[in-house]
């Protein structure tokens, strides 16, 4: 039986109080200074009081799994507090450090980056002082199949030469981004899963140019998803991450974990969206009595828990197989709680926002923001259909090794 150790119990209990006494109390004060920066983008000074006070108590890179960067938690141990920071979604992940996707370029640059690497980027991203870009998403190919990807980079001498254009790069707009991770094709007549690889390329490099942030359901978060191109872009050999053709190693070790972490978080907002709908449902009078009395509503908020439960077992499990055979044995179950926590997240969204009326669907309520964030979960880190598609591969061949192979 998968039980919780007594250390992540502990770390549970002290993130909890963190969130009670800080992180939702601090939640319309955040709100207060975003809008009168006037900027979507805007740094606010609460997330950095936030920051220093998630330090000061130990709440810090709990993500990281090697003890000499963070408190070296399994992904199990993890998993409980990813869906706890999951709760105050925008607020909490950053100010512990925990935020996508800087805990998966952390991860990719202590696995495969060089000392000066380690020094100059991962350093100062395990300090919270500067953020991250990921940039791999292009939008004149499919890029569901990261084979597909066409940003070239192509050595000369001792620099490498980028031209391309990616778009989806989380992170690219937030105020303290200072680098990117970029994956583009270094062979492109190679073996096709050895054409790619990744390089680490600083924000302000001559060349690169951010186009446009892309809004989501209208949205612009506050790190930002940008476009950029890529203009001969010349960085030194120094920026390869492992070695040429790992970038699709690297890419398939980096979203391992990731899809845990999101995953987790996910199921922390179908948590916070269900006290929404009951309070909403208990407080909210129809007719003459609550609305909680329904039984429609009453049917809506029994599944919401069913469902909440299952996706969070079929996640810890996910996490504990990690732990326990790793990554490449888990990975049927990776595929799954991807696909799982952001739908069974977005019934309950959907029938939270039903329950507040006109409210849910304005910004009166956090809903309409939190669906709109889920919603991309069913195509960031590989789309819905791709995780499908990997499940029901392993299943043919568990019934028939050979199936496809022929």
């Amino acid at each position: 039986m998968m039980e919780l150790s007594e250390r992540g119990r502990e770390y549970r209990e002290r993130l909890l109080t963190f969130m009670d006494e800080h992180v939702y109390p601090a939640e319309p004060v955040y709100r207060e200074q975003m809008e009168a920066a006037g900027d979507p983008h805007h740094h606010p000074q609460i997330l950095e009081d936030l920051k220093a006070e998630a330090r000061r108590r130990g709440l810090w890179n709990m993500f990281h799994p090697y003890s000499e960067y963070g408190p070296g938690l399994t992904n199990f141990e993890y998993a409980h507090l990813a869906e706890i920071t999951g709760r105050s979604i925008e607020l909490a992940p950053e100010a512990t450090n925990c935020n996508a996707p800087d805990t998966g370029n952390m991860e990719v640059l202590t696995l495969f980056g060089t000392d000066e690497h380690k020094k100059k980027w991962l350093e100062p991203l395990l300090a919270g002082e500067i953020a991250s870009g990921f940039a791999m998403t292009e939008p004149a190919v499919a890029s569901s199949d990261a084979t597909n990807i066409e940003t070239s980079m192509v050595r000369d001498g001792d620099e490498y030469v980028i031209n391309g254009r990616k778009w989806w790069c989380s992170n690219a707009l937030h105020a303290k981004c200072r680098v990117l991770i970029v994956m583009g094709k270094t062979d492109p007549d190679g073996p096709k899963h050895r054409q790619q690889s990744m390089m680490v390329v600083p924000i302000d490099t001559p060349g690169i140019t951010i186009e446009r942030g892309l809004p989501v359901f209208g949205y612009h978060d506050r790190e930002g998803h940008a476009e950029i191109t890529f203009n001969d872009v010349r960085v030194p050999t120094t920026a390869l991450l492992a070695g040429e053709g790992d970038g699709f190693m690297i890419s398939q070790a980096r979203l391992g974990p990731g899809r845990i972490h999101h995953c987790m978080r996910t199921i922390g907002i179908a948590e916070r969206a269900l006290d929404l709908m009951i309070d909403r449902a208990q407080s909210r009078v129809t007719f003459g009595s609550p609305v909680a009395d329904r039984s429609n509503i009453q049917d809506w908020i029994a599944e919401s828990r069913m469902e909440i439960e299952m996706a969070r077992l079929l996640t810890l499990k996910a996490a504990h197989m990690m732990d326990t055979v790793g990554n490449k044995e888990a990975r049927m179950e990776i595929a799954a709680i991807k696909v799982v926590a952001p739908n069974v997240a977005l019934k309950v969204l959907d029938r939270a926002i039903q329950v507040h009326g006109g409210g849910g669907v304005s910004d009166d309520f956090p809903l309409a923001r939190m669906y709109a964030a889920v919603r991309t979960l069913r195509l960031a880190d590989g789309p819905d259909e791709v995780h499908r598609m990997t499940i029901a591969r392993q299943e043919l061949r568990r019934r028939d090794p050979e199936w496809g192979r022929r």
